[in-house]
């Protein structure tokens, strides 16, 4: 780790920021938000409670909720209610959502590359390892292997 956690947390802000600027430079000729391509990447997965959704995404709830209704008008996700709990709601991608999601997921992909996306699989351990320890969930051994932390 940086040798400060400020120096870290402005290290992760600046990452952040410049990475959500370059995808929704790539997302505005789709006219689509990160946060909507994050929701349709989520549900590719198949069919998940709204507030899995909300969680999975860092979206509040009143704003998940009005950009699953734009998505709706979009023909890309429909709701049911849950059968299991009829007092929950279920989203789902449709077809074209299915479309949609995999032409925009070429085009961020493309344009990552050019990042030299060569290191994506250690920045995405490394970043995984300092969440799930910021969590409290899990801590790494002095052999890099990863324990679950009891609570």
């Amino acid at each position: 780790m940086a040798s400060r956690p400020q120096e870290l947390l402005q290290l992760l802000t600046r990452a952040e920021r410049l990475s959500v600027r370059r995808v929704q430079s790539v997302l505005d000729e789709f006219d689509c938000s990160v946060e909507a391509w994050r929701v349709l990447g989520l549900l590719s997965e198949g069919g998940h409670h709204m507030s899995v959704i909300a969680d999975r995404t860092s979206l509040p709830a009143p704003t998940l909720t009005k950009l699953v209704d734009q998505l709706v008008d979009q023909n890309l996700v429909y709701r049911r209610i849950d059968p299991a709990d009829r007092r929950r709601v279920l989203a789902y991608l449709t077809p074209r959502g299915m479309e949609r999601r995999q032409r925009l997921d070429r085009q961020v992909r493309a344009d990552w590359l050019e990042l030299g996306g060569s290191d994506d699989e250690e920045l995405r351990t490394l970043l995984a390892r300092l969440a799930d320890a910021l969590e409290g969930r899990a801590t790494t051994d002095r052999e890099g292997r990863s324990v679950e932390r009891a609570h």
